[in-house]
This record gives structure tokens, C-alpha cells and sequence, in this order.
């Protein structure tokens, strides 16, 4: 991906954030037989901790088993994941008043993620898999669903429809474009657009004493 120096982050811990803040994933791979580019959207968890030797981390989820991805293992795949994003519009640039030389743009977080596509059709790694991702999206409610409150048998016949996928992360990319190009007096104007358009996360991103800030990034 294109990225300047000046928008790039670098901080694994940083971009970590990111990808589990922001878990539905775009798994993007080069389709068999010369059929093009293949593009599908899967909730990714990432794992730093699974393999000890790749500070990157894996990825790991699920997916149908209609869904012929799985069939793919071992092919190398793009991960995209989607941050904080906003139209960014001139007329809240100081400059404007100033100069006039200026225009629109946008501002987003995103992170790319490579590696190889690995398959796991393993019913205990896919119901170790379904209860740390469900206590995972679950933890904001005020009552909790758990994977143990559905039958067994309901729960045996999902696992025989799904299989599991892990992806081993070789290469981290990390765009953090909010504004850092512009002066300081542009920024405090942009990020206070951005909150009385009710955009907070992007706001937050924005204002230079808080920028890259981990705990700004949901």
C-alpha cells in the first residue's frame, strides 16, 4: 500500500489494537484458474501470543464450509482491516481563512496484514475457537451469551458446519493518515469538527496532544 513516512505507524502493540478493535476482516487472495482477485469478510481474532517466534501475531476465525476459502490453504492472502475513518472537509481547515489553498480529504486508520491462509477442520481447535471469540464479543452485554447456554447437539452440528482458518502474520502495515500534515492550529480545528459531527473516534485521533494514543482507537 501506499504510505508516506509521515502517516506510517509502526508499533506493533499500536496496530495490534487496531485489529481487535476493528475484528471484521477482508481476507483478500488470488482465485484458482486465473479467476481474479477474491475478496471475503471474516470477524478475525488476533492472537499474540500463539506462536512465540513472530512478534506479528496470528490471525485466527472461522468460516462456512460452503465457503470454498478454506479449500485454499497454504495460499498467500491480504488481511484488511478498516479503523476510525472521515471525510475531512476544507472549511474546517484555520488555513482556509488565511490563504484559501486548500481541499478536501480523507482521514482513516487501516491495517494490511500478510501471510499464508492455513485450515483447521479440528472440532476441540474450532470449540476452543467459538468460546474465546464469543466471551470476547459478548463482554459488553449486560448478560453475557455464552457458547454452553445452546444445546450440545445444536452446538456438535454448527462445528461440522464451519471450519476453522489460522494465518501465521509475516508483514504489518499500518496507515494512520489523521492530518499529521497539517498545522497544529488545522488540526485542533478538524478534530473539532469532527466531534460536533459526532465522529469521536476520528476526533480523538486528531487532536495533536492525543494522536496514536491506544486507548483512542474504538
Amino acid at each position: 500500500m501506499y504510505n508516506p513516512a509521515q502517516f506510517e505507524e509502526t508499533r506493533i502493540n499500536v496496530i495490534h489494537e487496531v485489529m481487535r478493535n476493528h475484528s471484521l476482516a477482508t481476507i483478500v487472495y488470488l482465485g484458482e484458474n486465473g479467476s481474479g482477485l477474491v475478496g471475503n469478510h471474516i470477524p478475525l481474532m488476533i492472537d499474540d501470543k500463539h506462536n512465540p517466534n513472530n512478534v506479528n501475531g496470528t490471525l485466527m476465525g472461522h468460516v462456512a464450509r460452503a465457503n470454498p476459502i478454506w479449500k485454499n490453504s497454504g495460499i498467500d492472502v491480504l488481511v484488511i482491516f478498516q479503523g476510525a475513518q472521515a471525510y475531512i472537509t476544507p472549511s474546517w481547515y484555520a488555513a482556509k481563512k488565511e490563504h484559501g489553498k486548500v481541499v478536501p480529504t480523507w482521514n482513516y486508520v487501516v491495517v494490511h496484514a500478510h501471510g499464508k491462509l492455513r485450515a483447521i477442520d479440528d472440532s476441540q481447535w474450532l470449540m476452543r475457537h467459538l468460546n474465546l471469540a464469543t466471551d470476547k464479543h459478548e463482554s459488553a452485554e449486560t448478560r453475557p451469551w455464552k457458547v454452553g447456554d445452546a444445546p450440545i447437539d445444536f452446538m456438535a452440528s454448527t462445528v461440522k458446519a464451519i471450519v476453522g482458518i489460522e494465518i501465521d502474520i509475516a508483514r504489518l502495515e499500518c496507515k494512520w493518515k489523521v492530518s499529521q500534515n497539517r498545522i497544529s492550529a488545522d488540526r485542533i480545528s478538524v478534530a473539532d469538527g469532527l466531534a460536533a459531527r459526532g465522529n469521536h473516534a476520528m476526533s480523538t485521533l486528531v487532536n495533536p496532544s492525543r494522536s496514536k494514543i491506544t486507548q483512542s482507537l474504538d
